[in-house]
């Protein structure tokens, strides 16, 4: 493999980069770079979904998985070994059936977000061609892009409409013939089995190994250096800020770090996997990630974030903290100097500070697996459904024999410096009857528990009154009965 070269394919066509400044987003490269102007700017930080264009990358059968996207928050080097599609591709006839529904359906209204939406669309379809749509799935793929005209009604039937149709390119070298037969992508001629890297004159570095122990190494040889997966928070350094990294080391395509197996009674995930690929394993042990997953920034979000790095960034508002505090986690974390275990509600140390030592990393998340009797709740509030970031969180394991709480640990995000157990509320409802009365009690420990902060997400009397009222709500959803069914916060009808 070429040193100090990033390759993939832009359109079926092969791309070899050597000279690019690490920081650059994809969206800038492709707009000033490649003069490819379909794909806009919005917002720069991932929220309005009119950056959005389809992300190819090979899974382990060697076939290719492609993802919509946000490329204002995806850097240039998180390109290697992957097949970048955008609108351009689809400018041939017959159009895609994305784009005869929204032609049909009168869809595209001023027009800026259009691009974003069709793309999302069609990386839909990608995967649902000649399958009925529900309307959820259509709303879920969209809930990343944002339209001014707020005209959804239409949209959403151009999306159920398309994804009954098949679409097969009409020539074999049409430049998204990937999305109809990703056996057959061209990215596959792609050498992107080493290690690579972008070292421009510049000085900014962009480092991205593909083993365990050459990301130890750069880490031994770096300790300083920044670490990135899918850079949705950290990118938002550049783009917001205008922050610039000089070097910077993916985790991306490092295979230890990646995927969930059972382990020794516990189900292990690698802090490099998505939050789209651990979706699935994690709900299968506890539902109520189901949800929570589903609200997790949008769809492009969780193709690209990692659970490594909601954890790395230590925000007192990140989604996935509490849920596993309450679930006794423990971090794997590495570096030159080996392995060591700590508990996940140990790790955070302070805003934005955690017990990170000098060249480590997060290497894995282990969760026990759930025993009999234990049931796990977790409810997220904020300003809007999708793609938003927490105002409370609040997660609730407990573990209920004979109607008594033999039990518990409960975790909130949004009510302190970081996320943090309320251990108070926890000796409230401990050996106690699973009733309003010992509820209320616990609602009240929570006053010893958290002083909360007011901000622009929400006052710290709301946090409070909030935080006490989802541990109400738990219990209400743990006894349904004909006038009082389970509750949701998840439904899109």
């Amino acid at each position: 493999m070429e040193t100090g070269v990033i390759q993939f394919a832009l359109n079926g066509q092969l791309q070899k980069l050597d000279q690019a400044d690490p920081n650059l987003s994809i969206l800038t490269w492709l707009r000033t770079k490649m003069r490819l102007t379909a794909t806009k700017e919005g917002c720069g930080s991932g929220d309005c979904g009119a950056c959005t264009v389809i992300m190819g990358t090979p899974d382990p059968s060697g076939d290719m998985r492609y993802e919509a996207v946000n490329s204002c928050i995806a850097l240039i080097g998180s390109l290697h070994g992957r097949h970048l599609i955008t609108l351009e591709a689809f400018q041939q006839t017959p159009c895609h059936p994305v784009q005869q529904a929204m032609i049909e359906q009168h869809a595209s209204q001023c027009g800026f977000c259009t691009p974003g939406i069709v793309m999302s669309l069609i990386a839909l379809h990608a995967h649902q061609a000649g399958q009925p749509a529900p309307r959820p799935a259509v709303l879920e793929a969209l809930s990343g892009n944002l339209c001014r005209c707020t005209g959804y009604r239409p949209i959403v039937a151009a999306g159920q409409q398309a994804m009954v149709q098949q679409w097969q390119p009409d020539t074999p070298g049409h430049p998204a013939r990937g999305l109809a037969d990703p056996a057959r992508d061209p990215i596959l001629t792609v050498d992107s089995s080493g290690d690579a890297c972008l070292a421009p004159p510049s000085g900014a570095r962009f480092d991205a190994p593909a083993s365990l122990a050459a990301l130890i190494e750069l880490r031994r040889r770096h300790p300083r250096a920044q670490l990135v997966a899918g850079s949705t928070d950290l990118a938002l350094n550049i783009t917001q800020g205008l922050a610039r990294f000089e070097h910077l080391i993916s985790v991306s395509r490092v295979p230890e770090l990646r995927g969930c197996q059972v382990e020794d009674g516990a189900l292990v995930i690698g802090a490099a996997t998505t939050f789209t690929e651990l979706r699935a394993p994690l709900s299968q042990y506890w539902p109520a990630f189901d949800g929570l997953l589903e609200r997790l920034g949008s769809l492009q979000i969780r193709n690209r974030g990692t659970l490594g790095g909601n954890i790395g960034n230590a925000s007192p508002i990140g989604d996935m903290p509490p849920a596993l505090i309450a679930l006794g986690a423990t971090l794997v974390l590495n570096g030159p100097d080996g392995e060591r275990r700590l508990p996940l509600e140990s790790f955070f140390l302070g805003y934005k500070n955690t017990d990170l030592r000098p060249g480590e990393f997060i290497h894995s998340v282990r969760l026990p697996l759930p025993a009999a009797d234990t049931r796990l709740f977790i409810y997220k509030v904020s300003k809007r459904l999708d793609d938003d970031i927490s105002a409370v969180l609040g997660a609730f394991h407990l573990t209920v024999s004979d109607g008594r709480v033999s039990d518990c640990r409960l975790a909130y995000g949004g009510m302190a410096a970081t996320p943090a157990r309320a251990r108070q509320a926890e000796s409230a409802l401990r050996g106690q009857a699973w009733t309003e009365t010992t509820v209320a009690a616990a609602v009240a420990a929570l006053d010893q528990d958290f002083s909360p902060l007011s901000d622009v997400r929400a006052s710290a009397e709301y946090r409070r009154r909030v935080a006490g009222n989802l541990l109400r709500r738990a219990l209400a959803a743990s006894r349904p009965d004909e006038r009082n069914q389970p509750l949701t916060v998840t439904d899109y009808a």
